[in-house]
C-alpha cells in the first residue's frame, strides 16, 4: 500500500500571465511573467513548500502550456500523476492587473470550457483520495459537469476519513445560467458538499453564497450548522475568524504588509492551514501561522512561486509584520526554467 499523501487537492489549474510592472493597465503592459496558477494547485504548492507530500487532481489542455504546468508542478515537488490532458480544450490562461494595495482585476480565458472541469468520476483514484490525510476541494469544481459529479463522488467516497476541506471559492463568472437550469443552484450544490466536509474556508462573499450569511460570526455558525467541524471566515483587512464545533475559537488580526499583489494570499493561507492542521496545532497557533503565510504572499508579485517556507512564516510571526523590501518579492519561480517573459496579450492570439 503506497504511503498516503498529506494533502490532495482537486480543482483549477492554469497559466497565470502577470504584468512585471505594477500600477499599469493591461493595455499599456508589454512584459509579463508566466507562472503556474489555479487556486487548488496553488494550495498544493503552498503545502509542499512547508514540507508536506502533496498532489493535485486536475486537467490541462494537450498543448505546450499544459507541458509547462507539468514541468512547474514537478519543480515545486507536487505530484502530477493525476494531471491529465484534454484534447478538446486549451489550457486556461489568466491575466491580471496589479494596482496595490487592493485592486487586482482578473481576466480568465477558460472558453469554450476549462479542461479542469472535465474531470470524470470514473477517472478518480478513490483509494488515494480516501487515504489522504487532507482532501481539499473547491467551489469552482462544482460549477459544471462532469467536474461537479466527480467532486461530489470524491466527497462521498472519502466518507469520514481524515480532514476534508471545502474551499468555498466562489467565482460567479464560472457558473453559467444553464447550471441553474439543470438543478445546480449554487447554494444547493454547496450545501451538498458541506455535508461531507470537516472544514470550510471562505471570505464573506463566499459564505453568503454557501449559507446566506455574511456577518462573520453568523456565517461561522451557519457553516457549523451545515455540517462542518471548523468554520474559517476570512475578512480581508479585518483578519480571520475561526470557530470549532467544540466551542473553541480564534480571532486573528491582519499581519501588516506592504501589499504588492493580493491574489495568492488566500492560497498561501490554505496551504499553511493544511500544514497546521496536520501538525495537530490548536486554533490559537494555526490561525496566526496561516494568516502570516497569506500576508507574505500578498507582499510578493507572483502566487505559486511566492509561497513561503516555514522559516519565513516563523520570522514574520516573530517580527509581527512582513519585512519591508522583502528580497523574495521579485523572486518568482524555483528556477529560471519555470518562468519566462512573454509579450502583450495580442501576441498570444
Amino acid at each position: 500500500m503506497p504511503e498516503p499523501y498529506d494533502v490532495i487537492t482537486m480543482g483549477r489549474i492554469g497559466v497565470d500571465l502577470y504584468p512585471l510592472r505594477t500600477g499599469v493597465p493591461l493595455a499599456q503592459v508589454d512584459t509579463f511573467g508566466k507562472f503556474l496558477g489555479g487556486s487548488a494547485t496553488n494550495v498544493a504548492v503552498a503545502a509542499a513548500r512547508l514540507g508536506r507530500r502533496a498532489a493535485v487532481i486536475t486537467r490541462t489542455g494537450h498543448d505546450p502550456f499544459g507541458d509547462y504546468l507539468h514541468q512547474a508542478l514537478r519543480e515545486f515537488e507536487v505530484d502530477d500523476r493525476w494531471v491529465t490532458p484534454v484534447d478538446a480544450y486549451p489550457t486556461p490562461v489568466t491575466f491580471c492587473e496589479v494596482f496595490p494595495p487592493d485592486d487586482f482585476p482578473l481576466y480568465f480565458y477558460r472558453l469554450p470550457k476549462a479542461p479542469d472541469l472535465e474531470i470524470h468520476p470514473e477517472e478518480l483514484d478513490l483509494d488515494a483520495i480516501r487515504s489522504a490525510r487532507i482532501f481539499w476541494m473547491t467551489g469552482t469544481g462544482l460549477c459544471a459537469e462532469p467536474s461537479r459529479t466527480a467532486t461530489l463522488s470524491a466527497l462521498e467516497a472519502r466518507g469520514t476519513s481524515g480532514i476534508t476541506v471545502f474551499d468555498l471559492d466562489w467565482r460567479p463568472m464560472f457558473w453559467p445560467d444553464g447550471a441553474r437550469a439543470d438543478g445546480a443552484e449554487p447554494g444547493a450544490v454547496y450545501a451538498r458538499a458541506l455535508r461531507h466536509a470537516t472544514v470550510a474556508v471562505g471570505n464573506l462573499d463566499e459564505c453568503e453564497v454557501a449559507v446566506g450569511e455574511r456577518e462573520p460570526h453568523a456565517a461561522a455558525r451557519a457553516l457549523l450548522d451545515a455540517g462542518v467541524e471548523l468554520a474559517v471566515v476570512k475578512q480581508g483587512p479585518k483578519g480571520v475568524l475561526a470557530v470549532h464545533r467544540d466551542g473553541t475559537r480564534a480571532e486573528v488580526p491582519p499581519v501588516p504588509v506592504d501589499v504588492v499583489n493580493g491574489l495568492g494570499a488566500g492560497d498561501a493561507f490554505g496551504g499553511a492551514l493544511c500544514h497546521g492542521l496536520l501538525a495537530g496545532w490548536d486554533l490559537e497557533r494555526v490561525m496566526p501561522y496561516a494568516n502570516a503565510a497569506g500576508a507574505i504572499v500578498a507582499g510578493r508579485l507572483a502566487c505559486s512561486s511566492a509561497m513561503p517556507y516555514d522559516g519565513e512564516v516563523i520570522r514574520t510571526l516573530a517580527d509581527g509584520r512582513v519585512a519591508a523590501g522583502d528580497p523574495a518579492a521579485s523572486a518568482m519561480t524555483p528556477s529560471a526554467s519555470a518562468r519566462s517573459s512573454v509579450q502583450t496579450p495580442e501576441a498570444l492570439s
